[in-house]
């Protein structure tokens, strides 16, 4: 059952092109939703979507990692020709908004190392789960898809995942992926499935390539149910566990933080960048700073915990997310994040809670979530979603 809430006064809607109680097939048809004969939109490093508040750029740093220097040539790209923030994406990607020299960011991008292959640019979608020493996994797979001209053609909307076995990254339902059980399975069309993998990422490699020949106007392997052609299994995810503090092996210390929205805005960025330590971006719009020694992890946690990171595992603030919407968007129907952070100061959400501006519902979770779907001005349906 959904129920409507209103959170805010609600003006009069001007320029929507859907009826706000228009059917569900009206909505997709005008939206375009499922159409896959159409170009596929995902931004790139040399190709932009653009929104209301300009163009929107996005780098794929496979796992999510930066070095010190990468991250620090990044946030120079944000402050440069963006609007100084760094986005992060439930690709575990970032992305700068409000770009207005199109051909200026992409130079930059170019010059920074940042794409060694233009062809392959957005199809190096690659998460994985943190603090597993996946990271020579995620470099071989990478270097599998890029050596292979024919996987330039596929969607930007595919995702590639390494889990080290707790189930969050399957969760995210990756097109094709590694999950580091007793041995490596595969997974496939966000399934895990009983087949084992004896060279995982070349294995992955080539399967993505017999997709490609096979998919058609298909995005994602889980549109076309028959490529699942191995027995699958159930699996229950655990949540992902890395906020907070982490003593590794090697002595040094990781910090994990949540960032509301997926914002890691230009002054916690420059602080970062002081720090000159590798960084990681997650698909849970979280952030980790690995290779602290004690004293710096002190020191970090105390002056970014003020800014508005979150170092609490358990925080409810997590919860919560949303797309865009207004003003960054034309599409939306509400400031979205206004009205996600009334609901978080609040306290008032249990579980996990998305708002979204319109039926596209950008950056849901890939779980079970209570969904906020705008019709007007902090007007929403509210319906449970099973991810």
């Amino acid at each position: 059952m959904a129920a409507k809430v209103v959170l805010a006064p609600r003006p009069k809607i001007v320029g929507m092109t859907i009826p706000l109680h228009a059917s569900t097939d009206k909505v997709a048809c005008d939206l375009g939703l499922g159409d896959r004969s159409r170009v596929d939109g995902c931004p790139g490093a040399l190709s932009f979507h653009h929104a209301a508040d300009g163009a929107i750029g996005r780098v794929r740093f496979p796992g999510g990692v930066m070095s010190a220097t990468q991250f620090a040539q990044f946030a120079q790209l944000a402050t440069d020709f963006g609007d100084g923030d760094i986005h992060l994406t439930t690709r575990g990607n970032v992305q700068i908004r409000g770009i207005s020299d199109e051909a200026g960011f992409s130079t930059s991008v170019l010059s920074s190392g940042f794409v060694p292959s233009i062809a392959h640019d957005k199809i190096r979608n690659i998460i994985a789960s943190p603090l597993s020493g996946l990271e020579e996994l995620v470099a071989e797979l990478d270097r599998a898809l890029l050596k292979d001209e024919e996987l330039a053609g596929l969607s930007g909307r595919t995702l590639f995942g390494l889990d080290n076995g707790d189930g969050a990254i399957l969760a995210q339902q990756p097109d094709f992926g590694i999950f580091m059980g007793e041995q490596p399975q595969l997974i496939l069309g966000g399934k895990l499935t009983t087949k084992t993998l004896a060279n995982p990422a070349e294995d992955i490699a080539q399967l993505s390539v017999q997709w490609q020949r096979a998919r058609g106007n298909a995005w994602r392997v889980a549109e076309k149910p028959e490529f699942i052609a191995f027995d699958t299994m159930t699996f229950t995810s655990s949540d992902p566990t890395h906020i907070g503090w982490f003593d590794r092996e090697d002595g040094t210390v990781s910090l994990g933080a949540g960032l509301p929205f997926g914002v890691l805005p230009r002054k916690v960025a420059e602080l970062l960048c002081a720090v000159e330590k590798p960084v990681q971006v997650t698909p849970w719009h979280s952030v980790l700073v690995h290779n602290l020694d004690e004293g710096e992890a002190e020191a970090v946690a105390k002056v970014l915990a003020p800014m508005g990171l979150i170092f609490d595992a358990h925080s409810p603030k997590l919860q919560v997310t949303a797309c865009t919407g207004l003003p960054g968007c034309a599409k939306s129907r509400s400031d979205v994040r206004r009205d996600a952070l009334q609901l978080m100061v609040a306290g008032d959400s249990e579980g996990r809670v998305h708002f979204s501006g319109c039926e596209r519902r950008c950056g849901h979770p890939r779980v079970e979530y209570t969904d906020y779907l705008a019709l007007g001005d902090g007007e929403y349906e509210v319906t449970e979603n099973r991810g």
